[in-house]
């Protein structure tokens, strides 16, 4: 049996009308729920009229509760209860708010970036169980569509961005840069031309990550296709394989710290400069997570702290 509830009796409607029947008046209705007094009375006559029959009776200027309008209140009450429970243990099936948060990163950010912002996240949400997982901007932001992680950090200048359904945090923006191997002869007097390197052998990310995608685009620049000895994972396998000699490559700048001292690094000539912008990347409909709230807030300090420092 199909229920005879019209489209006119909302949730809205019932939280004005329980709100009254605490209250007593329409004007104190008002002020608690921040809106007028006009569209108070407008709820209560319009629910009074789909629930059909009588539920006040006007004294002067003011409404009176009829005992229709005490029964509805009991079962009011029952049934956002019940709604709020539903509504939790469905955030609960979907992952929503609990006490975990799945988030995925390129391995190159696991150095500063997500280090810096699982601390923030700890102080924010100590009892907050944050699961990582490491892959290409492409593996990524495809867990991300399909629901398997609630957000990640990734390269969006290489990325196809779905903005109607996905929120974009920029955090920072990278530079790409030349890393040779530390016995290597360089002229370090001027940036690096690529066109220099044709005779050099070079090791690369696979297809998916944000360098490689950046590696490809410098040498289309360039005019020719270098000669790629072997194509890796992970880019710490990528400059391990620098350090050890069998390779030149192309890194983002936000691994010089930790590879400054054990390889060469140049900063590409003009033509071959592009940047990375890497953000936070999470569903729109997940905007008011609490966990996600606590991930964008701590994102956007990370982002300020870096422009400060710069």
């Amino acid at each position: 049996m199909t229920p005879s509830i019209t489209d006119d009796i909302t949730f809205r409607k019932l939280t004005i009308f329980m709100t009254f029947m605490e209250k007593g008046n329409i004007a104190r209705t008002a002020e608690a729920l921040d809106i007028s007094s006009v569209s108070v009375h407008r709820a209560l006559h319009t629910l009074e009229e789909n629930v059909r029959c009588p539920l006040f009776i006007h004294k002067g200027r003011n409404l009176i509760a009829q005992p229709a309008a005490l029964t509805l209140l009991e079962y009011c009450q029952e049934v956002t209860q019940l709604m709020a429970r539903g509504l939790e243990e469905t955030r609960k099936t979907a992952g929503v708010g609990q006490g975990r948060l799945r988030v995925g990163t390129l391995y190159s950010l696991t150095l500063e970036t997500v280090p810096h912002l699982i601390m923030g996240m700890k102080l924010r949400r100590p009892d907050l169980e944050l699961d990582l997982t490491m892959g290409s901007n492409e593996t990524l932001l495809a867990m991300l569509e399909e629901g398997s992680l609630d957000a990640i950090l990734i390269s969006v200048s290489e990325s196809e961005i779905d903005h109607n359904s996905l929120e974009l945090l920029p955090l920072f923006h990278d530079d790409i840069w030349l890393a040779a191997p530390a016995t290597a002869t360089l002229d370090t007097s001027s940036p690096a031309d690529l066109r220099d390197y044709r005779e050099q052998k070079f090791v690369s990310l696979v297809e998916g990550f944000a360098t490689y995608a950046g590696f490809q685009e410098a040498f289309h620049v360039a005019g020719f296709d270098p000669e790629i000895v072997t194509r890796v994972n992970d880019i710490f396998s990528m400059l391990s394989l620098v350090q050890a000699g069998v390779g030149f490559a192309l890194m983002p700048g936000r691994m010089k710290k930790m590879y400054e001292n054990s390889v060469q690094l140049l900063k590409l000539a003009q033509p071959y400069q592009m940047q990375q912008q890497i953000a936070i990347v999470f569903a729109r409909n997940r905007e008011r997570d609490p966990n996600m709230l606590a991930l964008a807030a701590e994102g956007r300090m990370y982002a300020r702290s870096l422009n400060q420092n710069a």
